[in-house]
């Protein structure tokens, strides 16, 4: 089994989370779905998380990812679901305006 450890907790938390666009509407493909894995695993190391593995459906996401004790699930999906849906925003609703 492969632990992590902090000065007070050694630890091997592994959540499967799943999460989906309103409506479950097919919006993620091509150019949005290259560049969301790799934003996903980028900002996943900034909360000191691994993403183990991570499939990318065209209406929804699914990840096995490792997420330290000192943050809450609820903190970490909030934190990734927050930062890449600004990140797709903001590179394209305006190509489609």
């Amino acid at each position: 089994m492969e632990e992590r450890s902090q000065s007070h907790a050694t630890w091997d938390c592994k959540y499967h989370i799943v999460f989906a666009s309103k409506y479950r509407t097919k919006r993620l493909y091509g150019d949005v779905r290259r560049e969301l894995g790799e934003l996903l695993h980028r900002l996943a190391r900034q909360k000191e998380c691994e993403i183990h593995e991570g499939h990318l459906m065209p209406d929804h996401v699914h990840m096995l990812i490792s997420i330290p004790p000192k943050y809450s699930v609820a903190h970490v999906v909030g934190f990734l679901k927050g930062k890449t849906a600004l990140y797709i925003a903001n590179k394209y609703a305006r190509k489609r305006r």
